[in-house]
C-alpha cells in the first residue's frame, strides 16, 4: 500500500522534475562566463546590434564580416532554447545597451518537446524581461528554420512561427523575419544544399539567404 502510494506521489510530481531537468540553466554558466571574459578583455561598443540566441548563431563566425558597416556581438550558445537566453539577460543582454536585437532559438525547444504555443510564450518572455532592461530597443526573431535533419517537426516549426509572427504584430518595436520560407525548396522540403554534414546547421548558402532576410530589417533600424 505504502509503494502505491509512492508511486502515485511520483506520477504527481513527475511533470515538476521535468521541467526543472528541462530549465537547467545552470549548464550554460561556463559559456555565459566565457563572454563576461571575453568582455572584459575587449568591451563591446555600446550601440552595437546583439545577436543572441542557439548553435546557429554561435557557429556564424562570419557575422562581423557579413554586417560590416555594422558594430555587432555574437553571443549564441549552442543547444541553449529561448529561456535560457532570457535568464541569463542580465549577464548577456543588460551590459552592451545594444542598438537592436536579434534572436534566433527555438529550434532545441521544439527538439527537447516544447509545444508551439510554449515557443511563442518563451519569446514574449524574453521581450518582456529584454524591455525591462530597455523599454524602446527593437527586437527581431529569426523564423525557426526547416532544417533536413529536423524535417520531422515541420508542422511544429510552421505552427510555432506562425504563433510568433502573430505575437510580433502586436507588439511595438517586434518583428518576424521570415528566413523558413527561402530554406525551403519547391517542393516545400528543407533544401540539403543549404545544410553541413549534421543536416542541422547552415552552411554559407544558408548564411547568405539569413543576411538577405536579416539586412533590411537592421539597415531601418534607428542608429
Amino acid at each position: 500500500m505504502k509503494t502505491m502510494r509512492h508511486l502515485l506521489l511520483l506520477l504527481l510530481l513527475w511533470p515538476l522534475f521535468a521541467t526543472a531537468r528541462g530549465n537547467d540553466h545552470a549548464q550554460w554558466n561556463p559559456a555565459i562566463a566565457a563572454f563576461e571574459a571575453a568582455d572584459r578583455a575587449h568591451a563591446p561598443a555600446p550601440g552595437s546590434i546583439l545577436f543572441i540566441g542557439s548553435s546557429s548563431i554561435e557557429h556564424w563566425k562570419s557575422l562581423a564580416a557579413d554586417f560590416p558597416e555594422l558594430s555587432v556581438i555574437n553571443r549564441g550558445f549552442g543547444g541553449s532554447v529561448i529561456s535560457d537566453s532570457t535568464f541569463f539577460a542580465d549577464r548577456i543582454v543588460a551590459p552592451y545597451h545594444a542598438r537592436a536585437i536579434v534572436m534566433y532559438a527555438g529550434d532545441n525547444d521544439l527538439e527537447e518537446g516544447h509545444s508551439p504555443e510554449q515557443v511563442r510564450d518563451d519569446f514574449a518572455a524574453f521581450v518582456r524581461k529584454v524591455r525591462a532592461i530597455d523599454p524602446a530597443v527593437p527586437i527581431a526573431f529569426i523564423a525557426i528554420k526547416p532544417s533536413v535533419a529536423r524535417a520531422v517537426l515541420l508542422p511544429q516549426i510552421r505552427l510555432a512561427n506562425a504563433l510568433v509572427r502573430t505575437y510580433a504584430a502586436t507588439q511595438k518595436g517586434v518583428a518576424y523575419l521570415d528566413a523558413f520560407t527561402p530554406l525551403l525548396g519547391k517542393d516545400g522540403r528543407p533544401q540539403p544544399e543549404l545544410f553541413g554534414e549534421d543536416g542541422l546547421h547552415m552552411n554559407r548558402k544558408g548564411y547568405l539567404l539569413w543576411i538577405n532576410v536579416i539586412k533590411p530589417w537592421v539597415d531601418d533600424v534607428p542608429r
